[in-house]
């Protein structure tokens, strides 16, 4: 082999072996890359799992606390449907309180009244039967020299009867009985009609709707003349 051709031959070894070095350092560098483009996409991969896991986190407290709330809600609402109950009860109880009050005052008012007229009704039945006294006194003394003083009494007698409400029942003759307000003492021939009064023997008093005595009457049959 001469010179040349063996400087030919090692020219040729030289520029495989550096074609050999670019493509080593070409692959290296292309390994390289591809590492590089894999730890980027599995970062991101992990940075999106960790926000998915806070968000679910975050979901789940608000949950809880929506839950918690409502819970709240409830009881407070029971709460208030306790207090409006009660409430009512007591407005009711309030009101039955005043009606029963009401009647009572009402009926201790009747009560009163009641006896103060039982006790003026007492007053006067006491009293009725001096005026009556009074009364037969003026038709046996006609001519008496006492006749004034007794008519006077008599008037003031009334006065006082008047201002207690007491009235005299003393029917006209003529009059149809009320056995109510008359007491029939005999029946008597006259020429009045037949069951009317024909006498008045004794007046009776009513105060207000009460008949404290009945006058007393004589009735006609209506066969007189």
């Amino acid at each position: 082999m001469s010179d040349d051709d063996a400087v030919d031959v090692e020219s040729a070894d030289d520029e495989g072996d550096a074609a050999r070095a670019n493509g080593t350092a070409e692959a290296t560098a292309d390994g390289a890359s591809g590492e590089s483009a894999a730890g980027d996409d599995g970062g991101a991969r992990a940075e999106s799992e960790a926000l998915a896991a806070a968000i679910a986190e975050h979901d789940e407290a608000l949950a809880r606390e929506v839950a918690a709330l409502e819970a709240d809600l409830a009881e407070t609402r029971e709460a208030l449907r306790e207090r409006d109950e009660e409430v009512e009860e007591l407005t009711s109880k309030l009101a039955r309180v005043k009606a029963d009050f009401s009647n009572y005052k009402e009926r201790a008012k009747r009560k009163q009244e009641d006896i103060r007229e039982r006790a003026s009704e007492a007053l006067v039945e006491r009293l009725t039967p001096v005026r009556n006294d009074l009364l037969r006194a003026l038709d046996q003394d006609e001519g008496s020299d006492l006749r004034p003083g007794v008519e006077s009494t008599l008037e003031k007698f009334d006065d006082v009867l008047a201002e207690e409400g007491v009235e005299a029942i003393d029917p006209e003759p003529g009059e149809e009985v009320d056995p109510a307000r008359h007491q029939v003492m005999l029946r008597v021939d006259s020429e009045r009609p037949e069951g009317t009064v024909h006498e008045v023997y004794e007046p009776g008093y009513e105060m207000g709707d009460r008949v404290l005595s009945e006058a007393k009457v004589t009735v006609s049959t209506g066969d007189g003349e």
